[in-house]
């Protein structure tokens, strides 16, 4: 009798080294500890672990990659590295490669992802392209937490949903797609269960973690000023327009079902993120 879903996508597939770029980052570090649960070989990749690398120093790609069988792609800065460094990674032994992209990167000329993932699209072995909406984990551990411990959250949003994912289920996806057969060749478009605007994610966040936070909305250029009001370089603040003024521009919106398809469960919920999450903001 064939066992079910879940036990068969927690049998490892692989035993080479599983290499995992921006290992120390937010979805990279626990794609480093899922593997190690499963007891499968990792190599976190950054320019702090114990072999560095690093996206302006092409010295430590080769060392980086040595003995690498799969490779976990956090796209470079720039639009030109990633080709060479798929490239030299193939060369090396690297016959799988995951590729955490962003959902609208081709509408939103992010070219450095799109320029990732074709070079995955075009390095001859097998690929999968990982495309997740925002992450809860703005909240807590990037751009959002400085202001939510403030007590104001400002975007220029909307009130349109965003069916944000949680960074967890990413890490989980990309692993499964990592050490799991029947992934190549696919584009997994991950989300949380449902739309959640950006107002109502900072009026749950306020309710649980007991704290009083508003939420203030203004325009594109308006929220690129506050930025750099507050230490934001010119550059980075308009990157971040960009990115959440997709939300309110409405065209990736919709959830999917893709990370059910993957792991054969739900996506996790904002409100268990947030309440797994109190004590970043106490």
């Amino acid at each position: 009798m064939e066992r079910p879903r879940a036990a068969r996508l927690a049998e490892p597939m692989t035993a080479s080294v599983n290499l995992v770029l921006g290992g120390t980052g937010k979805t990279g570090r626990r794609v480093v500890s899922r593997l190690r649960e499963l007891g499968l070989p990792v190599r976190p990749l950054s320019r702090s672990t114990e072999i560095p690398f690093d996206w302006a120093d092409r010295g430590t790609w080769g060392p980086a990659v040595e003995g690498g069988g799969a490779l976990y792609l956090v796209p470079p800065p720039d639009v030109d590295s990633a080709h060479e460094f798929v490239q030299l990674a193939v060369a090396a032994g690297v016959r799988r490669i995951v590729v955490l992209s962003a959902r609208g990167a081709d509408l939103y000329h992010f070219d450095a992802i799109v320029s990732a993932e074709r070079a995955a699209r075009e390095s001859g072995v097998e690929w999968t392209i990982l495309q997740p909406n925002h992450f809860f984990q703005n909240f807590s551990e990037d751009v959002l937490r400085d202001p939510v411990l403030a007590g104001e959250v400002v975007l220029p949003t909307g009130d349109h949903p965003d069916p944000m994912v949680d960074a967890e289920d990413i890490a989980e996806v990309a692993v499964t797609a990592l050490t799991q057969e029947g992934h190549a060749g696919r584009t997994h478009v991950l989300t949380g269960p449902r739309g959640i605007s950006f107002a109502e994610a900072t009026a749950i966040v306020a309710e649980q973690s007991g704290r009083a936070i508003s939420y203030k909305e203004v325009s594109g250029p308006e929220y690129v000023d506050h930025l750099v009001a507050q230490g934001f370089p010119a550059d980075a603040a308009e990157v971040l327009r960009i990115v959440f003024e997709a939300v309110r521009e409405g065209t990736i919106t919709g959830a999917t079902g893709d990370v059910e398809r993957v792991l054969g469960r739900p996506p996790r919920d904002f409100e268990s993120y947030v309440r797994r999450s109190l004590d970043s903001w106490a």
